[in-house]
């Protein structure tokens, strides 16, 4: 995979980690409701969950493009209508958004298996991954490739969220996030938009 496109993979990849929603919002809670070592498992263990979705979307995708163009062109093309959704929904966001997470008391083990269930239990999770992840599978695809597409998004899904139990051990992060969550929506809103129009365009493998 030439490193420019690999680039554009994990730059949309960190994009869509870092996007406000459930995710961050079960980390913030498990980090604030129990410490550093929970936010941890959290964000571990979502990322584990993230991986399993993109081995599938990977391998599903390569056969849908060989048997069914026509559909996987449909799909795409949904894709993008979703991706579109997502933006216009940031940037409508209030100023708070996912952000207000409250305090709860938590443990390493719920911690884990939250993580787990809200990756694996979020259906839109996979529409982001469908949308994201044709514009760089190909039929001919070798499996190192495949394998650098589905640890790319685990390994970024994973960093950003440790990151942020990490960060959040330190009092004055979460009001300085907080009070920037507004413009933090507005930016997710815009590049979403913007990824939504490059994947109706047509595939960057292509470009």
């Amino acid at each position: 995979m030439p490193l420019s496109l690999w680039l554009s993979l994990a730059a949309i990849c960190a994009m869509g980690a870092m996007s406000p929603g459930p995710s961050l919002a079960l980390v913030l809670r498990h980090t604030l409701g129990g410490g550093r070592v929970p936010g941890v498992m959290a964000a571990l263990s979502h990322a584990l969950g993230v991986g399993l979705y993109a081995l599938m979307t990977v391998w599903g995708l390569g056969a849908l493009i060989v048997r069914f163009p026509t559909l996987f062109q449909l799909i795409t093309w949904g894709g993008a209508a979703y991706l579109a959704w997502l933006g216009i929904k940031a940037w409508r966001a209030g100023r708070g958004g996912a952000l207000e997470a409250g305090a709860m008391a938590t443990s390493n083990r719920q911690a884990a298996r939250e993580g787990m269930l809200v990756a694996l239990g979020n259906p839109k999770l996979i529409l982001f991954f469908v949308a994201l992840l044709s514009q760089f599978v190909t039929p001919d695809m070798s499996l190192l490739e495949r394998a650098i597409i589905v640890l790319t998004a685990m390994v970024i899904d994973g960093g950003w969220y440790v990151l942020v139990a990490l960060g959040l051990s330190h009092s004055r992060v979460l009001p300085w996030l907080q009070a920037r969550a507004h413009w933090i929506n507005r930016i997710t809103g815009v590049l979403l938009l913007a990824l939504a129009l490059r994947v109706a365009m047509g595939p960057l493998m292509g470009s």
